[in-house]
């Protein structure tokens, strides 16, 4: 039993392995998403859940992973106590009873897993949420260690404990060898002696031929030689080579696309401890809703992270920015190095003073669900505090100009805990209301800000900011209502619902979207979570 649930748990943790490093190819998902390759759009929202989709094979990795451990414990002990001299090439144990040094006897596959159970289970306790939140240095240091993993999982599969026989046809199962009992002067089976009254000791004639009645009545075969074994080839290697190679050369390739500096123009320190970060790049392509990563040596050598685009470059401007939280140690010491002066709100240097900014690197832009909006006919949007960033993005765009998407009108509903938050983008949000208006198209964008915490009524401090404040309810929004409303002004069209924000909020309207309603209104859910 234990050899079976080894194999069988093997095979699973084989194919876990090499799937659990596809969600990862992050050029590769973006590519897939922004590419005519696949054109419907249920299949371009199966790649919204790829990071589902690793989880899971990493929890399968975990859970089969003691179950091949288990297994192994069980075949030391088999290997122990059926010692048997005379398979010496099939035995894992060197002698009777080796239970308490097996593992260390066979040292390439016993070292190497138990170091490969350490670091799996490094990697899987960083991967919480409780951890991942607290400190994500850990949770980002050792989940690097999955290259060590992969290292040790080829050397395990070398050890060639595991072993086949490959003379079948010469020495079947349950083959009787008389050569070798009359040599070892065994006594033979009683039928031997009434087939063969006057055998000697002497060796048994190899060219003899056996009556087939006896091989047929006593089912047993005459084998001309002992049974000889081969360790098992592995076939890790074909599992793995291939999505760990596609892996190294996307690494290898974001290496190389991202080694230069970008050219930071503009540092906003903004409300409730949000910094905006403008730069330039040359060849910068993005779309919006689409995301990047960020490295700053002077951060953190190795650390890096991503952020969502707040400003994506155009055919009239090559800026792009993102708006990041200060709520943790890298971006704390990012803004430091950022900000000469803690108390300054804007610092605009020339061009001649960039030298004051740290170096900053680039890595993107990668794909999200977000990049969908634009594809619908109304499309939907929730956001919740910071989770604002995609959306902005997607404002932006619509501010250079809406008239060549498929987007016909667009629901931007944002909750946020304190009025100063609103600032981030009230500007946005003005610029683009006053030019629909201007256009005769006030309808296109449909603005609800929701201020979830208030001792009483408040405003956008501005004068520019009236037409926001018309549009400032205070409470948390009636989602029923809300989706009742929309489907009855959009009967019988496909709406596609975009949440960012706390996982409560994105829980209601995946329920919301997955319901009926009486005018055949159709919802999409779309969503990214905090990770």
């Amino acid at each position: 039993l234990g050899l079976c649930v080894s194999r069988a748990s093997a095979s699973v943790l084989n194919l876990n392995c090499s799937l659990v490093l596809l969600p990862m190819c992050r050029v590769l998902l973006a590519f897939l998403r922004g590419s005519q390759k696949v054109a419907s759009k249920k299949t371009r929202r199966l790649l919204d859940k790829s990071k589902t989709f690793h989880v899971t094979c990493g929890v399968t990795i975990c859970i089969f992973s003691v179950l091949h451990v288990a297994a192994h414990l069980v075949n030391a002990l088999n290997f122990s106590e059926n010692y048997n001299e005379d398979f010496l090439a099939l035995n894992a144990a060197n002698y009777r009873g080796e239970v308490s040094h097996y593992l260390m006897s066979v040292l390439v596959p016993g070292m190497t897993g138990v170091i490969m159970v350490l670091v799996l289970f490094l990697m899987c306790t960083a991967s919480t949420y409780a951890i991942r939140v607290s400190n994500y240095d850990i949770f980002w240091y050792t989940h690097n260690l999955f290259f060590v993993f992969y290292m040790l999982l080829m050397l395990h599969v070398s050890g060639g404990v595991l072993k086949y026989q490959t003379n079948l046809e010469e020495h079947p199962p349950g083959c009787f060898n008389p050569n070798k009992t009359l040599q070892e002067n065994v006594t033979v089976p009683k039928a031997f002696e009434e087939l063969f009254p006057g055998y000697t000791t002497e060796p048994f004639p190899e060219d003899l031929s056996v009556p087939e009645p006896f091989v047929q009545n006593n089912f047993m075969r005459i084998c001309s030689e002992g049974p000889k074994f081969q360790s098992h080839f592995p076939e890790t290697w074909f599992w793995i080579s291939g999505p760990l190679c596609l892996y190294c050369m996307e690494r290898l390739y974001r290496y190389i696309r991202s080694n230069k500096p970008v050219t930071i123009t503009s540092v906003i320190s903004h409300p409730s401890n949000v910094l905006e970060v403008r730069m330039v790049k040359d060849d910068f392509e993005a779309r919006p809703g689409q995301y990047v990563i960020l490295h700053c040596p002077r951060v953190s050598t190795l650390e890096s992270h991503p952020f969502t685009l707040t400003m994506c470059p155009t055919d009239t401007k090559a800026t792009f920015g993102v708006h990041l939280k200060v709520v943790g140690d890298w971006t704390e010491r990012f803004r430091d190095l950022l900000l000469l002066h803690s108390n300054q709100d804007t610092e605009i240097l020339p061009i001649f003073q960039q030298r004051r900014y740290p170096k900053l690197y680039v890595d993107g832009p990668f794909g999200s669900p977000f990049e969908e909006s634009l594809n619908y006919e109304v499309s939907l949007c929730v956001a919740g505090g910071i989770g604002v960033t995609p959306f902005a993005s997607i404002l932006n765009t619509l501010l250079d100009g809406w008239k060549c998407y498929k987007l016909r009108r667009l629901y931007f509903i944002w909750v946020c805990r304190d009025i100063e938050s609103f600032r981030w983008f009230a500007d946005l949000l003005c610029m683009l209301h006053n030019k629909l208006w201007q256009e005769n198209r006030p309808d296109y964008v449909n603005i609800q800000l929701y201020l979830s915490q208030t001792d009483g009524m408040q405003k956008i401090i501005g004068e520019k900011y009236q037409a926001l404040n018309s549009r400032l309810l205070i409470g948390r929004p009636q989602w029923k209502l809300l989706f009742g409303e929309i489907a009855k002004c959009n009967r019988r069209k496909t709406i596609g619902v975009f949440c960012c924000g706390p996982n409560k909020i994105s829980k209601i309207l995946h329920k919301l979207s997955n319901s009926s309603n009486s005018y055949g209104t159709r919802f999409e859910y779309n969503k990214e979570s905090f990770s």
